[in-house]
């Protein structure tokens, strides 16, 4: 019977830790998004929804917050790529 109890210890022990790393690296995601926010705007579509989802944080200057916290859907903003340069043969 101590064993069980043992093994019945360890398993939700480790069910726990796992629940919280997952925990963390949307935590992480999350904050990486709003600093890119502060940054001057998402550059990412996973970015864009996480704002739109939990918000940015307050004071953040970015058109793409200020659209959220007004309550309107923003569009994200492509930024054109820069012309590839030729190689010199």
């Amino acid at each position: 019977m101590p064993r069980m109890t043992v093994a019945t210890l360890a398993a939700a022990a480790l069910a726990t830790l796992t629940a919280h790393a997952a925990l963390a690296d949307s935590y992480l995601e999350l904050e990486h998004a709003r600093a890119n926010a502060r940054a001057g705007g998402p550059i990412a579509e996973s970015d864009a929804e996480l704002l739109e989802r939990w918000g940015c944080t307050s004071g953040t200057k970015s058109e793409f917050c200020k659209k959220v916290d007004r309550g309107e859907r923003p569009t994200l903003q492509r930024v054109p790529k820069p012309p590839r340069r030729e190689r010199p043969q």
